[in-house]
């Protein structure tokens, strides 16, 4: 995979944001010709396939670009405090920690307004024990961090096993597929499109630290960056993306872990260019992912979390077997 230039970068990803968009709002149980998709989208001439367009497929398409959008960047963030290739929130087992909130309130009953602050508290919850477990003296080792979060994730896995295992059998289906990603019912896309934008915003303030950071925290400090503040503002906003992402779709795994390798092997390094095109290319795939499993087995629904695993783990095996041999 050869570099493009990077000033191509973001216009890349905007073009391919917007075909991704179109290529979901016509395809589907009823195909919709090229040419009244915009037109549909702009106007309302109550038509069925207006109504196709306006209460099903765009509010979906949109929560899918939200949600790949949000775990993109998380795992942008991650990897760059980690130093690790591995970097991902569910690695660190935050999203773990968001699920297993969900799901406890789903078992509860309580109703679906509850689920947004129950995986913000999962998810931060998971962030504290991560850090409060691998502090060492005065400082957080990467290699701690990740080892940690690993196990976090495992503790996390369990819980939510457990949850599983003694919800009634009516809950259970909609449960496991929730657990597996499912956008079938995410139909308000607003929160999660504003969540990704401002934590874009707010990550971007701290690009120019990233950059530094990726040659080694020491160096960074030595710079005059307060590196203790960056790790923790930059985690927390990992933990709320994350929250909100799996809120919004459940688990979907691999978007948060490849994106931003994909970004950096065509060149995006510099992180004033790495964030919002990882946040694009996030939010792209996973539209398209969302558009395949909506498709394959037509009308019958795949969940979006099986394909981007499928796809996920060769690609990310590509991406690691092309790294080693150069």
């Amino acid at each position: 995979m050869q570099p493009i230039r990077r000033s191509l970068l973001l216009p890349l990803n905007l073009l391919l944001a917007g075909l991704s968009l179109s290529l979901a709002l016509m395809v589907g149980s009823v195909d919709i010709p090229p040419g009244e998709v915009w037109s549909h989208v702009l106007g309302n001439d109550g038509s069925i396939h207006d109504r196709i367009i306006d209460q099903l497929r765009l509010p979906r398409a949109l929560t899918a670009f939200a949600v790949g959008g949000l775990l993109a960047l998380a795992g942008a963030l991650m990897q760059v405090l980690l130093r690790n290739p591995l970097g991902d929130p569910y690695v660190l087992g935050i999203s773990g920690g968001a699920a297993a909130a969900v799901l406890t309130s789903m078992l509860l009953a309580l109703p679906s307004p509850w689920y947004t602050p129950a995986a913000a508290a999962g998810a931060l919850l998971s962030t504290l024990l991560v850090f409060g477990l691998a502090r060492s003296a005065d400082d957080w080792r990467s290699d701690r961090l990740l080892l940690t979060g690993i196990v976090v994730a495992a503790g996390w896995s369990a819980l939510i096993s457990f949850v599983l295992s003694v919800s009634p059998a009516s809950q259970l289906p909609g449960m496991l597929f929730w657990l597996m990603g499912d956008l079938a019912d995410a139909l308000e896309p607003g929160v999660p499109l504003l969540i990704l934008a401002c934590g874009l915003a707010l990550a971007f303030v701290r690009a120019r630290d990233l950059n530094i950071a990726t040659q080694g925290l020491l160096q960074a400090a030595a710079l005059g960056i307060d590196t203790r503040r960056l790790r923790l503002e930059l985690y927390f906003l990992a933990a709320l993306l994350t929250a909100a992402a799996v809120t919004a779709a459940g688990a979907v795994g691999f978007v948060g872990l490849v994106t931003p390798h994909l970004i950096r092997r065509l060149g995006g390094y510099d992180h004033r260019i790495l964030l919002p095109a990882a946040a694009l290319l996030g939010g792209s795939l996973l539209v398209l992912a969302d558009s395949a499993a909506r498709t394959l087995i037509s009308p019958m629904q795949l969940p979006v979390g099986v394909l981007t695993a499928m796809i996920g783990v060769p690609v990310f095996l590509f991406l690691l077997h092309t790294q080693v041999r150069r």
